[in-house]
């Protein structure tokens, strides 16, 4: 439907960091830039987009319980929120389970959807080139 963007999504708490892919399917973060932080982020309706690490192939999805996992095929699970905040950052929310949201740790670990909200910083991205 629009614009394909590629972006790393960085998280600035801990020591900062950025979303990877990895080929194994694992989601994580990353203190330095590497080949697999790179994410094609595609809309797919007004305000919702999905994630598709462009290197590993895979995209982000988000199941019922709030746990990040990557997909080979895209659905509905696949569909995020994107929610611009005060701070100048963006916010991820599932848009097949509202209120869950993608957000890191500060040692770079995912944490679940449904234990975080929009107010804290680890939910706080930054799209960068």
């Amino acid at each position: 439907m629009g614009i394909k963007r590629h972006r790393r999504l960085f998280c600035q708490v801990g020591i900062g960091f950025h979303i990877v892919v990895l080929p194994d399917g694992k989601i994580t973060g990353v203190h330095r830039v590497d080949r697999y932080s790179l994410l094609e982020m595609s809309p797919v309706e007004r305000g919702v987009v999905t994630l598709f690490g462009v290197r590993s192939g895979l995209f982000i999805a988000m199941n019922s319980s709030g746990h990040l996992y990557s997909s080979v095929h895209y659905g509905p699970e696949c569909d995020f929120r994107e929610q611009f905040l005060a701070n100048h950052y963006n916010a991820y929310e599932s848009a097949a389970h509202p209120g869950m949201y993608i957000g890191l740790s500060r040692t770079g670990r995912t944490k679940r959807g449904d234990r975080v909200t929009p107010t804290m910083s680890v939910t706080h991205f930054l799209p960068r080139l």
